[in-house]
C-alpha cells in the first residue's frame, strides 16, 4: 500500500474501531463459548446484509459534501426528528456499556484498583481529553496504531487456541430455541455496529476530506470503508473461534459484571492457552474496547451537533457541548444506576436491532434519490442485496416482536 493510500484510510477504521466492541468481545464470545462455531451462519449473513446500509455513508456523502443527517433533512424534517429522539435513547447506554467492559479490563491489565465507578469516569474523562485537544486528527492517528495492534494480537490469539486445542470441532449450524432468540436479536443488533454508526462514517468521511490536502476519491473512501469493513467482520470470526476454542462445554457461568467478565474471560484464556498468552489476550481486549470508546464518546457528539440543522444553526459547532453533555450523563449513569446495567445494555442492543430496518430503508432511499448524483448511484448488484437485506432485517424484527 502505498504511503498516499495509507494517509487517505480513516474513517473506514475509525468504523471499525467503533463497531468492534461489546459486539466482538463480548457477544462473539459468548456466542463462541454457548454455541460453538454454529452460530457462525449468523456471523456471515448479518455482515453480508447490513454492507450496502453501511457503505451507503461514505457514498454519499463523499458525492454529495454532506452527512447522511443532511440528507435525512432534506428527505423530511420528521426522518431527522426520529433520528434525534432514538439517538438520544440509546448514546448514553452505549456510552456506558462500552466503557464498563474497558474499565473492567483496565482494572485486569493494570491492577490500579477494582472500582469499577472510578476505572469508568477516569476512563471517559482521558478520552474527553484526547478528543478536545486533539479533535479529529488525533483520533485519526491513534486509531491507526490501535486498529493494527488489536488485528495482530487476535489473530494471534486465535492461531495459538487452534494450535493448542485438542479433539475434534463441529462446524454444525445451530439455531437456538425460544430462550436463546433474544441472544440472536442482541448479538446481530451490534454486529458489526448498529446500522446508525453509517452516519457516524458519513461525517467522519467530511472531516478527513477537510483535513487532507489532496482531494479524497470517492474509489479511496470506499476502500478505506472495506478495509475497515473487512476487519470488523475478520475480528468477529477471531472472537467466536476463541470462544469455541477454549470456552465451549466448559462449566463457566459469566457474570454479568465488568470486572469479573474481564477477569473471567482473560483467565480462562489463560488457563487453556498459558501464562504466555496473558498479554496478547490482554491487550487485544483492552485495546478492543478503548478503540470503541473513544470512537462513540466523539461520535455521537458530532452527530448531535449536525442535527442543529433542524432549527436553521447548520453552521455552527455545537460538538463541545454535546460531548460535555454525553461525558457528565455517562459518569452519572455509573455513580446512580450502575446496578441496572445489564437491563440497560439489553434494551440498547434491542432497540439497535429493530431500528435496523429504519435507517437501512432511509439509507437505500437516499443514495437512489435525486439528492445523489445518478451516476454515483448503486449498481444492480448493490441494489439487489440492499432488498435483500431490508427483507432480512425486517423479517428478524418482526419475529423477534412476534415472539413478545
Amino acid at each position: 500500500m502505498s504511503a498516499l493510500k495509507f494517509s487517505k484510510l480513516g474513517p473506514g477504521l475509525l468504523f471499525a474501531g467503533a463497531a468492534i466492541g461489546v459486539s466482538h468481545l463480548v457477544q462473539s464470545t459468548r456466542a463462541g463459548a454457548d454455541f460453538g462455531w454454529g452460530l457462525l451462519w449468523a456471523l456471515l449473513l448479518v455482515n453480508l446484509f447490513k454492507y450496502p446500509f453501511f457503505q451507503f455513508g461514505p457514498r454519499y456523502a463523499i458525492t454529495t459534501g454532506e452527512s447522511l443527517l443532511d440528507g435525512y433533512f432534506r428527505l423530511g424534517k420528521v426522518y431527522l426528528w426520529i433520528y434525534v429522539f432514538l439517538n438520544l435513547a440509546t448514546m448514553f447506554t452505549i456510552q456506558t456499556a462500552v466503557t464498563i467492559v474497558t474499565a473492567g479490563l483496565a482494572s485486569q491489565l493494570f491492577g490500579v484498583s477494582s472500582d469499577m465507578v472510578q476505572w469508568s469516569i477516569a476512563i471517559t474523562f482521558i478520552c474527553y481529553a484526547i478528543l478536545l485537544i486533539g479533535r479529529y486528527k488525533l483520533l485519526d492517528k491513534v486509531i491507526k496504531g490501535i486498529i493494527l495492534l488489536l488485528t495482530l494480537s487476535s489473530v494471534l490469539a486465535l492461531l495459538i487456541a487452534a494450535i493448542k486445542h485438542e479433539g475434534s470441532m463441529s462446524f454444525a449450524q445451530v439455531f437456538p430455541e425460544a430462550s436463546g432468540f433474544l441472544f440472536i436479536i442482541a448479538f446481530m443488533g451490534w454486529m458489526p455496529a448498529p446500522l446508525d454508526i453509517s452516519i457516524w462514517h458519513s461525517i467522519w468521511v467530511l472531516e478527513k476530506k477537510k483535513s487532507l490536502k489532496e482531494k479524497l476519491l470517492i474509489k479511496e473512501s470506499l476502500f478505506d470503508f472495506n478495509v475497515g469493513y473487512l476487519t470488523t467482520f475478520l475480528l468477529g470470526f477471531c472472537f467466536i473461534g476463541l470462544g469455541a476454542l477454549v470456552m465451549f462445554n466448559s462449566d463457566l457461568q459469566f457474570s454479568n459484571k465488568g470486572n469479573e467478565f474481564a477477569g473471567q474471560l482473560i483467565q480462562l484464556y489463560v488457563s487453556n492457552l498459558g501464562d504466555s498468552a496473558y498479554l496478547f489476550i490482554a491487550i487485544a481486549a483492552f485495546t478492543t474496547m478503548f478503540s470503541t470508546t473513544i470512537t462513540t464518546l466523539d461520535a455521537s457528539p458530532r452527530a448531535m451537533s449536525r442535527t442543529q440543522l433542524l432549527f436553521n444553526k447548520k453552521n455552527k459547532d455545537f460538538y463541545i457541548l454535546w460531548i460535555s453533555i454525553l461525558a457528565v450523563g455517562t459518569s452519572l449513569i455509573f455513580l446512580f444506576l450502575l446496578s441496572e446495567m445489564g437491563l440497560l445494555i439489553q434494551i440498547a442492543t434491542v432497540l439497535s436491532f429493530v431500528t435496523a430496518p429504519f435507517y437501512a430503508i432511509l439509507n437505500y432511499r437516499l443514495v437512489n434519490s435525486k439528492h445523489m448524483p445518478k451516476e454515483a448511484h448503486p449498481n444492480k448488484g448493490l441494489k439487489i442485496l440492499s432488498v435483500l437485506g431490508i427483507l432480512f432485517l425486517s423479517g428478524f424484527t418482526l419475529a423477534y416482536l412476534l415472539s413478545l
